[in-house]
């Protein structure tokens, strides 16, 4: 590792906390705003006045959070460097009317988010976790962290072909967890959840509640080489974000110049297809931008150079060589866990690198001394997408779709190499800092 490098295993150890104490994008917010804190961030509201005050800065709302640090002597039309990256993992989360169940068992209603492994989430220990909306208009976390429900899988001697024929799952019928035994009474869930949280069950008008598996993340393998655990992707970028921009933030305030601002934008609904007030469709990250913009003093014409020179890294999880399933790569294009972060390509714009910003990512991975990676997909199965493209697309910034390689994507275990998350945030902060 080159002289430039932050980062050791002590991240991995970092992000394996990350993990444990974030299971669902409004604790991964909070645990991201919690590490800037320290590193000398402050929360400016949206609602407020901004400042043209130089320093690191954040705005949380619901599951996303952007941060930026304005260096000293940053004009109006200074370009942003922006690491891009998503809060949400594909899960369960609860129905409006979550009280069920039938023969006896008492269940949670859920419904499917995003696109995950269903089977993944059979006869694991769950908890519950999620953003309670109370009467007055705050919100309030809670996080059931110990094993609360369960979804059953149905036994072998009642599906003899599941071995041979395959696991056939109905997201309506077979993912109800069972929390107890009992008959269904309306409002139970809410009640429990209440006195969870210490709040009066009659204060909540609202909530974002979902199942998450709490066996703890943990190295794997004889040499400890892997990691395992929950929703990588795609907290493992945002706390490769949150790293290094905390670090290039420290290291401006030591006297280093910077040319760029350094930005961090983490999405919550990329899972579900980015459109919301938090998702990268939305227009947050461009507000904030041009609110930055004008609080130093810009104009639009200040705006529109800015974004001409702003580059964003699109980071998020990709696809390790699977060793069961080879065919099922490009055959020339193999990344390997703990080869360092991966380069996403594909022609038709599924991701948003092009020649251009290959040559970012090299360059900034070279400085920080960090070997990389090419992925692209095989020619016969659909490609993938991320927030790449509709960051390009949405506010007209050159974007470069990278990520750190795994395996078991949208399980809810997923595998990685050790060395990768510390490797990314490596070449995360010689991005950031141009």
């Amino acid at each position: 590792m080159s002289r430039s490098a932050r980062f050791d295993r002590g991240h991995t150890d970092d992000l394996m906390t990350f993990l444990a104490t974030s299971p669902t994008p409004y604790h991964a917010v909070a645990s991201a705003a919690e590490r800037l804190e320290k590193a000398g961030f402050r929360q400016v509201r949206e609602t407020d006045a901004w400042e043209g005050t130089t320093g690191g800065k954040y705005i949380l709302r619901g599951g996303a959070l952007i941060a930026w640090y304005v260096p000293e002597g940053a004009e109006p039309h200074t370009p942003f460097r922006i690491v891009g990256a998503h809060t949400d993992s594909p899960n369960l989360r609860v129905k409006p009317i979550p009280d069920t169940g039938a023969y006896g068992w008492r269940q949670v209603a859920v419904e499917v988010y995003g696109g995950p492994l269903l089977n993944t989430w059979l006869d694991r220990d769950l908890g519950l976790a999620g953003r309670l909306s109370l009467r007055d208009g705050s919100h309030r976390l809670v996080n059931v962290d110990r094993p609360l429900m369960r979804v059953p899988q149905l036994a072998v001697h009642l599906d003899r072909g599941v071995n041979t024929d395959g696991l056939k799952l109905n997201p309506q019928r077979h993912m109800q967890p069972i929390w107890g035994l009992g008959e269904v009474e309306e409002g139970d869930l809410i009640r429990f959840v209440a006195e969870e949280a210490g709040v009066e069950a009659s204060d909540i008008t609202g909530w974002d509640l979902m199942p998450h598996s709490v066996e703890p993340p943990a190295y794997l393998g004889r040499d400890r080489e892997l990691v395992a655990g929950p929703r990588m992707d795609n907290l493992l970028s945002v706390h490769a974000g949150t790293a290094a921009l905390a670090a290039v933030a420290g290291s401006a305030d030591s006297g280093a110049g910077l040319p760029y601002i350094p930005v961090l934008a983490a999405f919550d609904h990329e899972e579900s297809g980015s459109q919301s007030d938090t998702g990268a469709d939305g227009p947050l990250l461009g507000t904030v931008m041009e609110r930055s913009v004008l609080s130093r003093g810009g104009s639009y014409e200040d705006r529109a150079r800015a974004l001409a020179g702003t580059v964003c890294l699109s980071s998020d999880t990709g696809h390790a060589v699977h060793p069961n399933y080879p065919e099922r790569h490009d055959p020339t294009h193999h990344p390997r866990a703990n080869g360092g972060p991966i380069l996403k390509v594909n022609v038709n714009m599924r991701y948003a690198t092009d020649g251009g910003g290959r040559a970012v990512f090299a360059a900034a991975c070279e400085r920080a001394g960090v070997p990389w990676q090419t992925f692209v997909s095989n020619n016969s199965m659909p490609c993938g997408t991320t927030i790449g493209p509709i960051t390009a697309a949405r506010h007209g910034i050159k974007t470069v779709d990278i990520g750190a390689a795994i395996v078991s994507m949208h399980s809810a275990r997923e595998l990685c190499g050790a060395d990768d998350p510390f490797l990314l945030a490596n070449a995360l902060a010689a991005f950031l800092e141009g």
